[in-house]
């Protein structure tokens, strides 16, 4: 059971889309929108019957691209990712509170 689980994370992490033209139609849609959202205030306005116009014009057919692809994540080569690896920290101590000075008692009292 555990091969077969195996085998299908591996066919769901393909990169070939499963249709190239919904694809090149996904990437045209969001092409055109990015360009309608930068050029055109009016692509950057909310409408009252679609709401919020570039959630449609650039995120939806962004994220319809990605599920597409079944959200595969970017590969790095290795040099970046030796270049991302946790740097070392330093080994001082830990930062400790100043001492306050004692306060004196008042010279003057009270007869």
């Amino acid at each position: 059971m555990l091969r077969s689980a195996m085998l299908r994370t591996d066919v769901a992490r393909s990169d070939t889309p499963r249709d190239p033209r919904l694809a090149r139609f996904l990437r045209t849609w969001l092409l055109w929108g990015a360009v309608a959202v930068l050029l055109l205030p009016a692509a950057r306005m909310q409408t009252v019957a679609l709401g919020w116009l570039p959630l449609y014009l650039v995120a939806m057919p962004a994220s319809a691209l990605w599920a597409l692809h079944r959200f595969a994540l970017p590969r790095w080569s290795s040099a970046d990712a030796r270049d991302s690896q946790p740097r070392r920290r330093r080994r001082a101590p830990q930062a400790r509170r100043r001492e306050l000075p004692k306060r004196r008692a008042n010279r003057l009292r009270a007869a």
